[in-house]
């Protein structure tokens, strides 16, 4: 039973990573991966931990960062089961986390040839088959996290590095490949965009030349970005508005004329 319950959460913290995103930080899992294994004050405390381990992780650019999802539930799980605490959880952390990144990039390799048949969905006006589209990659990123956790809680976290270790090189490369691929095409959607949206080119050259000839870090870059983003946001709110006040006042003096005549 407690296989299945981890299992189980392992999904529901899969689907709530490609949506809502509310469960999927360490500390959060592990603390309802204690309660499952019934030490709470233990799965709290290896959460802490890898919370503070993984903290500045994240996919960045073309890089797949191994799943913390994965990696937070199995570790959690086997340590606690095997008494070995916070030392073990660490240690087994890694090879879970590494091998669901590939499943990972495997995931992303799918979504992206789901494209076209979005794109003839939207062509069509067909909202109900574009609203069953978001579905199957939900689903399928559910039983990623899903998968991995059955086998190394039934077999134990050899299971997981054994499977690390037998993957072909050549598999490895692939998805590698594919992983760089994709965040190159998404760069191609977001510039044929900025083609057809000439306004939007000056940004475009503005952090060219904050990173390159400023040589300023992400972090103030993004700041930078979220200020014009503000600004461009309320520079169109406020045209709204007055197009709107322009809209009711030809209305207005409409009403009155015909009130005239």
């Amino acid at each position: 039973m407690t296989t299945l319950l981890l299992t189980l959460w392992a999904f529901i913290c899969g689907v709530d990573d490609a949506t809502t995103q509310m469960l999927r930080r360490p500390l959060m899992i592990c603390f309802v991966t204690g309660i499952i294994m019934g030490d709470i004050k233990q799965g709290l405390l290896i959460g802490a931990t890898l919370e503070i381990m993984w903290m500045g992780i994240g996919n960045v650019g073309a890089y797949m960062a191994p799943d913390i999802v994965s990696g937070s539930i199995i570790s959690c799980a086997l340590a606690i089961s095997s008494g070995g605490g916070i030392a073990v959880a660490t240690t087994l952390a890694v090879p879970t986390s590494i091998l669901a990144q590939q499943l990972l990039i495997l995931w992303e390799t799918i979504n992206v040839s789901l494209n076209p048949w979005a794109q003839r969905l939207a062509e069509n006006a067909d909202v109900e088959g574009t609203n069953w589209l978001i579905y199957p990659p939900m689903l399928l990123i559910g039983f990623i996290r899903a998968a991995p956790t059955f086998i190394a809680i039934k077999f134990g976290s050899g299971a997981i590095q054994n499977i690390v270790d037998s993957l072909p090189t050549t598999l490895l490369d692939g998805l590698s490949a594919s992983g760089k691929i994709i965040p190159a095409v998404g760069m191609a959607l977001l510039m044929s965009v900025m083609i057809k949206e000439g306004k939007m080119w000056i940004y475009l050259i503005l952090g060219f030349v904050l990173s390159s000839y400023l040589s300023l870090a992400v972090l103030p870059i993004a700041l930078i970005a979220l200020a014009f983003a503000l600004l461009h946001d309320q520079s169109n709110h406020n045209g709204a508005l007055k197009k709107q006040a322009a809209q009711t006042v030809v209305s207005d003096f409409s009403n009155e004329e015909e009130y005239d005549l």
